[in-house]
């Protein structure tokens, strides 16, 4: 068990009265919320941001981005670092003169201020030596949010049940938005942008300092490096592979994230501590036997593979 302290920033959108909405990530939050507390977590350490009515922050980019900095800039050797994320996941088509075409991923504010890959890998990198920083999210596309660390488990590691039952269509619903109404929705805010060339510049414009560092004119001309460490202490455990989708889910009135649920399960039932390798592993065969057509995945160092979750119970 670390040593250190542990933090935490949590964060559910349902992206209520839009025509994207979700009905279980505040639900996964409160989930998450409470399950932590078993591996030291103390309440006055975690942040909790979602889009509840009467929420006093909301998930909006730029606040999530706030509280992970805050986050990184507190910590210190052996600290525990933990960010949750239940919501819309998207990928960015990413188009370079003489390059091949790549999509990369990212988390969807409520404010569609998007979150990235970028992101997540400049904050890795600014860990203090000792500390570690965990993900999980249960979003779309959420396998490689951060960017360049090693796939250590994912669809080719599952074993498919057989006959598995299928959950009904009506109530599943996958947790993903397509880029183009991401840039629909930027072409109609940045209307008055006549000037802007490309949807970096348009996202640019709108939320200024507040905006990714992938769109970041330093970053698209080449001038940020991001690469990681030969080591590092990122530790990624997404809901499914890059190109799939993650599925909310409402049974017997109850929404839900279905890999959150599947998580929340294996740990309930994993005693002590479980590594971040076995509770993938478990949470994957949970999934398949249900009948979700989603992979989970998990990304770090070889040694963080095997490692306890979040460090143990306490």
């Amino acid at each position: 068990m670390s040593k250190g302290t542990k933090r935490a920033v949590l964060v559910g959108c349902n992206y209520p009265k839009t025509q994207f909405s979700l009905h279980g990530c505040i639900n996964d939050v409160e989930a998450i919320s409470g399950m932590i507390l078993n591996f030291g977590f103390k309440e006055s350490n975690v942040n909790v941001l979602t889009d509840a009515p009467g929420s006093p922050v909301l998930p909006t980019g730029a606040n999530i981005k706030d509280a992970l900095n805050k986050m990184v800039n507190k910590a210190k050797p052996g600290d525990v670092l933990f960010f949750y994320f239940s919501g819309h996941g998207t990928r960015i088509p990413i188009f370079q003169p003489g390059q091949p075409f790549k999509q990369d991923e990212a988390i969807v504010a409520c404010d569609l201020n998007l979150v990235t890959d970028v992101d997540f890998r400049g904050l890795v990198n600014r860990l203090p030596e000792g500390a570690s920083f965990t993900i999980l999210s249960d979003s779309c596309h959420s396998g490689g949010l951060i960017e360049k660390e090693k796939e250590q488990f994912g669809a080719e590691h599952i074993m498919t049940p057989v006959n598995p039952h299928k959950p009904e269509p009506s109530k599943a619903k996958a947790k993903s938005l397509t880029f183009d109404i991401i840039h629909s929705a930027i072409d109609t805010a940045a209307g008055i942008l006549h000037d802007a060339a490309n949807v970096g510049q348009k996202i640019f414009g709108i939320f200024g300092k507040d905006v990714s560092l992938k769109f970041h004119p330093h970053y698209v001309d080449g001038l940020m490096v991001l690469d990681p460490l030969e080591e590092d202490e990122g530790i990624l455990l997404s809901g499914c592979e890059a190109n799939e989708t993650s599925y909310d889910l409402v049974l017997e009135n109850k929404a839900f994230g279905a890999f959150t649920d599947a998580v929340v399960n294996v740990i309930i039932n994993s005693g002590p501590g479980i590594s971040n390798r076995h509770l993938v592993a478990e949470a994957a065969m949970i999934l398949k036997k249900n009948g979700f057509e989603q992979n989970p995945c998990l990304y770090c160092s070889d040694e963080n593979a095997n490692t306890l979750f979040l460090g143990g119970f306490a």
